[in-house]
């Protein structure tokens, strides 16, 4: 796929369905991710992949994790908590991993740690998968954070589902005149 085509045709797929990206696929949304740029060199991320039974831990840990702020968690709820990781047959936790640094400020570092995940959604199109990152309170939850394995100075910035798409979904056409101005 030529390179401006992949960039203009790129959208987010949230129906996805098996199979998961193959491992030499899986590689090449890595080395993407490792191109990012990043002042200082870094490298402010890390992933997690999560796929098969580990989908269903996922939402068990988010059922815990709801639990702990609503201990009367209706049913409904909770099963769409445990069903959220199954959205796709494979999940990515992008992590920024941030780090003190004298000229690197972390908030240089997320948006580092944001344009790996971008060059991820990049090399997932450019290979004819279907991904989608989504965020939401999970990812913000302490609970679900610790049960991931992440430190103090880490932060999940998405869950980065992938699969194939189950249902194609049109590009949005927006007017570039509508977000760019110019200042003198």
């Amino acid at each position: 796929m030529d390179a401006i085509d992949n960039l203009l045709n790129r959208v987010s797929i949230p129906r996805l369905e098996g199979p998961a990206p193959s491992a030499d696929q899986l590689d090449i949304l890595f080395r993407a991710a490792l191109r990012a740029p990043d002042h200082g060199a870094l490298r402010p991320w890390r992933f997690l992949t999560i796929q098969g039974d580990a989908l269903y831990k996922l939402g068990q840990l988010y059922v815990q994790a709801a639990l702990q702020d609503e201990p009367g968690l209706a049913a409904e709820k909770r099963t769409k908590l445990e069903n959220m990781p199954l959205r796709a047959p494979l999940l990515i936790v992008a992590i920024a991993a941030l780090q003190e640094h004298f000229k690197v400020p972390g908030s240089e570092q997320l948006i580092a740690a944001g344009c790996a995940v971008q060059n991820m959604l990049l090399a997932a199109h450019a290979q004819g998968l279907g991904a989608m990152w989504r965020t939401g309170d999970m990812a913000y939850n302490a609970t679900v954070k610790k049960g991931l394995g992440l430190s103090e100075h880490e932060q999940i910035i998405g869950f980065i589902y992938l699969g194939a798409p189950a249902k194609g979904k049109p590009v949005p056409q927006l007017e570039v005149s509508n977000f760019v101005t110019e200042w003198n």
